[in-house]
């Protein structure tokens, strides 16, 4: 059955992330070709309609465990990156032959979240993505396990296919997955489950639905959940459905009522404030007083040196930093001008006195307004589903 919403939210999706999770395209004997060879015959017929497909793909750690004979995954980093080495080829080998039977070219993005954090590397990742869509390749993004570690982590390949929307502008975000939605309770211990079809504003309420990671995966549906809230607060829905059924790209990109539709805010953040509320990681706190909260969150002003009261942590002009109101709760996050050591100098300071104090001045504002996102603004809408 078609959904008018959904054939309108769809129709828009001229650019699309799909995210295909390790439980989708494995099995006991290592990478399930049939499966990757009906999301790449899928994939292709988005293409023949002059649709741009991006593909962030889970599955080397998994391929490379059933490559070196292994029945779970080991505990040290090591060997996960180096799991991750081996089965990355295999997985790549797998998307090549699947797509080049139709004619069509992929190519291999590997990324960490400090490519992503920082600015210029950043705006290079997306240049290179969107040459490669002009030239019709599509992209299989990765993590980069092999050189990863937890400071630069995305956590898990949700995250990565939601900060991927909003690098690359896309319509719409699609996560396949092993199970056909986010449902009331869980459907392998509750015979009475019921499939949620359509999501308004993803609240702790919707989040208590959602269960823990696979034997085989990192994320689980509550990852893909906040992965679907965080795209609808840049104004993109999501779909997350069953990966193993046949043909289950091709029927919701028809607008078919399969899987949860996550509909997307009406009034959404601009890309770069997206970016730093949730691909920048916040490197410290800066707290602020009563006037300075005011004027941050009620009058919409930039945050001046005269109101910081304190500065917590090490971070660098640039970084983004949690901002902290009297009471000590987030009220924001934003990208300093200047690096902790200095704005520890300037706290409590008219801005006249920077130079004094510093010796220089790069700019009036600790935080401009324009690098400044609000926790309101953040905040879910209240969660309705059906």
């Amino acid at each position: 059955m078609i959904s008018p919403i959904r054939k309108r939210l769809l129709a828009k999706a001229k650019r699309s992330v799909i995210k295909v999770g390790s439980a989708v395209i494995t099995s006991s004997d290592g990478l399930n070709m049939e499966v990757i060879g009906a999301i790449a015959s899928d994939i292709c017929g988005l293409l023949e309609e002059r649709r741009e497909v991006i593909l962030v793909s889970s599955g080397a750690i998994a391929s490379g465990l059933r490559r070196m004979g292994l029945t779970k995954k080991p505990e040290s980093t090591s060997q996960k990156q180096a799991l991750a080495a081996i089965g990355q080829s295999l997985l790549m080998k797998a998307y090549e032959e699947a797509f080049g039977l139709y004619g069509r070219k992929v190519a291999q993005v590997l990324l960490t979240r400090d490519d992503l954090s920082n600015r210029k590397r950043y705006l290079n990742a997306r240049n290179t993505l969107l040459t490669l869509l002009a030239w019709k390749i599509v992209p299989v993004i990765n993590e980069n396990d092999t050189v990863s570690i937890d400071e630069i982590k995305f956590g898990d390949n949700d995250n990565l296919s939601a900060m991927v929307t909003n690098l690359t502008d896309a319509d719409l975000l699609l996560s396949l997955t092993s199970t056909d939605g986010l449902y009331d309770k869980d459907p392998n211990l509750h015979k009475d489950a019921c499939l949620i079809a359509i999501v308004k504003g993803a609240d702790k309420d919707v989040l208590q639905f959602a269960g823990t990671a696979g034997r085989m995966g990192t994320g689980g549906m509550a990852a893909k959940v906040m992965a679907a809230r965080k795209v609808a607060l840049a104004g993109v829905p999501t779909v997350i459905a069953n990966g193993t059924a046949s043909g289950m790209i091709k029927r919701v990109f028809e607008g078919m009522e399969t899987g949860t539709l996550f509909v997307p805010n009406e009034t959404a953040l601009c890309g770069r404030k997206h970016w730093i509320a949730f691909t920048k990681s916040p490197r410290g706190d800066v707290m602020i007083d009563r006037g300075a909260a005011i004027a941050v969150v009620e009058k919409g002003k930039s945050l001046l040196p005269s109101g910081i009261i304190e500065v917590k942590g090490r971070f660098s002009q640039g970084d983004s930093v949690n901002v902290l109101g009297p009471d000590g709760k987030a009220i924001a996050m934003g990208m300093v001008n200047y690096h902790s050591g200095e704005i520890r100098k300037i706290a409590g300071a008219r801005s006249s006195e920077i130079e004094s104090r510093l010796g220089f001045r790069h700019d009036d504002e600790v935080i401009h307004r324009d690098n400044l996102v609000l926790m309101t603004e953040l905040e879910e809408e209240e969660g309705q589903c059906r």
